[in-house]
């Protein structure tokens, strides 16, 4: 019986541990003072700027045509990720369905058994096992099967 380790393909957002359920884990990526910003925030921003500039000195043109143009980027960014979610979302089902039927265990071992199905949630794929076993289908779960 050989036994292989697979690894899932990371989803941001969607992690089997709480420490990935808001984003990639620490050292995945690196946090920016923009994580978290989103339409509305940039749209609040943007309107605060322009109620609070100096009446004496208004925005350049220039200024203000780059920061709409910024702002069109930031909404299409938005969209783009959205969608990017949605597909890794079905990249991660199609590699849990590809599990069903077949030997399972947890990088420590404690958890192992016969994928039955799985599940998806906020917290990512988790694949259903005989007996009503649960095993989150993140890093390090291993997939053994028969010699050949």
């Amino acid at each position: 019986m050989s036994i292989t380790t697979i690894t899932p393909p990371a989803v941001p957002g969607i992690g089997g541990d709480a420490a990935s359920a808001g984003g990639d884990s620490p050292g995945q990526q690196q946090s920016t003072a923009l994580d978290g910003l989103d339409y509305n925030a940039f749209l609040k921003l943007l309107v605060a700027q322009l109620e609070n500039q100096d009446p004496t000195e208004p925005m350049d043109n220039t200024q203000y045509m780059a920061q709409l143009a910024s702002y069109a980027n930031v909404e299409q960014n938005i969209r783009t990720n959205v969608r990017l979610n949605e597909v890794m979302t079905a990249v991660r089902a199609s590699h849990a369905d590809a599990l069903i039927g077949r030997t399972v265990s947890s990088a420590d071992g404690a958890i192992s058994g016969v994928v039955r199905g799985y599940e998806m949630n906020e917290g990512g794929v988790v694949l259903l096992l005989e007996g009503d076993a649960r095993l989150p289908f993140t890093d390090g779960v291993k997939v053994m099967e028969s010699g050949a």
